[in-house]
């Protein structure tokens, strides 16, 4: 029997449909066909589950509060800006910052059940989906900070507890905006995961960040500080979208299928399931 590789796939700000991953769901397995598609377990982390409830009621008071112009607009406002200022957690209310963490442990849980309790795991992260994923490792690296409401959540595994994290890949990621909520612009998780040598010594590891110059949210991270310079592989630029988005801000929306990151990323799957099985021809 041969050993998966789990890859959770994490949405941005909106509202998402839940099959947001198949595109790139799609776009890997046919790269990876001819070698491992069938040991590729790529599940999502829909979050937007916990969010988009309370976006609903909020619309709705503020619709039956007043007159308002643009209201197709504001609705947009609601589901894409509302998402990143409640995700914050204070230090009297964390309820958004927990739900939406609840929902990455469950996919978690479900991904350690289908491909193995210590199964390499790549996190694919996009927009603000990035800032969720690196909150959310960095409690698992630091297992104090995770609330009793995730922890309910979490399966007992290598993989729940972030302990296989190998692969890390940000798009159009605001990373670099939220780090100014921090001393010297913050510190970063550590990728791979301090106890990965433990289960795979020698398997090759990397954070990708992938960014498009015309993408308003997307920034590099290395030159945040020294610390994210040693923890991010590489920032690399990427062209993203087709003629009417890649060269405006809509190429925001474009990383999903685009060849220049998936080929890659599914490149580095098909290594890392090579080296953690070398008896398979």
């Amino acid at each position: 029997m041969t050993q998966k590789v789990a890859v959770a796939v994490v949405h941005g700000i909106g509202n998402q449909p839940p099959e947001f991953v198949e595109k790139m769901n799609a776009a890997i397995q046919k790269r990876c066909e001819e070698t491992c598609s069938q040991d590729i377990i790529i599940r999502p982390v829909y979050w937007a589950a916990a969010m988009q409830s309370k976006e609903d009621r909020l619309w709705e008071r503020l619709s039956e509060g007043g007159t308002l112009s643009f209201k197709n607009a504001r609705r947009l406002t609601v589901d894409y800006v509302a998402d990143a200022l409640a995700y914050q957690p204070t230090e009297y209310d964390r309820r958004a910052y927990d739900d939406i963490h609840v929902e990455f442990a469950k996919a978690l849980r479900v991904l350690g059940e289908e491909a193995g309790g210590e199964a390499p795991l790549c996190i694919i992260a996009h927009s603000l989906g990035t800032v969720i994923s690196s909150n959310f490792i960095y409690d698992l690296q630091k297992p104090q900070l995770i609330s009793e409401q995730v922890r309910a959540e979490m399966g007992d595994t290598p993989l729940d507890r972030g302990e296989t994290l190998s692969l890390l890949y940000t798009m159009g990621s605001p990373l670099a905006l939220w780090s100014l909520r921090f001393s010297d612009f913050g510190r970063p998780i550590t990728v791979p995961s301090p106890y990965l040598e433990n289960y795979y010594p020698t398997l090759e590891s990397e954070w990708i960040n992938y960014y498009d110059r015309d993408d308003l949210v997307a920034f590099p991270l290395k030159g945040l500080n020294d610390d994210y310079d040693k923890a991010v592989t590489a920032d690399k630029e990427v062209n993203v979208g087709n003629i009417l988005t890649s060269w405006n801000p809509l190429s925001h929306l474009e990383y999903w299928g685009d060849k220049d990151v998936v080929n890659p990323v599914a490149d580095a799957l098909m290594r890392t399931w090579k080296a953690v099985n070398p008896d398979v021809e």
